[in-house]
């Protein structure tokens, strides 16, 4: 929790909210793919859901405690942010949960990766 006599990163908290966004439309969408069955269900895509959506709970989590170790965190969110945008994108067509799961995860992606080089680049 940022204190009252700390300035408010802006960017920090957007990443936060990116994060905490693209956990719950990862969770969603890995449940609508077990659902429709078929190549959505395929077990790696749903590791990677579940994978994406972890590590998006965890680089908010670090964030919010203002963990020294965030940069780290959100440079591996992004990557794995990138995998799984992809690999819905893959899936898409015309499908909207996964077009919406792959845009919320390029947002977090682009949001993790600039916390990650502007955090870099201040040490």
């Amino acid at each position: 929790m940022v204190s009252r006599q700390e300035p408010i990163n802006h960017d920090l908290e957007e990443c936060i909210e990116n994060c905490t966004e693209c956990h719950r439309i990862c969770l969603e969408t890995m449940e609508y793919c077990l659902g429709m069955g078929g190549k959505y269900a395929d077990a790696e895509h749903i590791g990677l859901l579940a994978d994406c959506a972890h590590i998006c709970q965890t680089s908010a989590d670090f964030m919010i405690r203002g963990s020294r170790l965030h940069p780290q965190v959100c440079a591996a969110c992004a990557a794995v942010c990138r995998r799984c945008a992809d690999d819905c994108i893959a899936l898409s067509g015309d499908d909207a949960q996964m077009q919406q799961c792959a845009e919320q995860c390029t947002i977090c992606e682009q949001s993790c990766a600039e916390m990650a080089m502007e955090t870099w680049t201040r040490s």
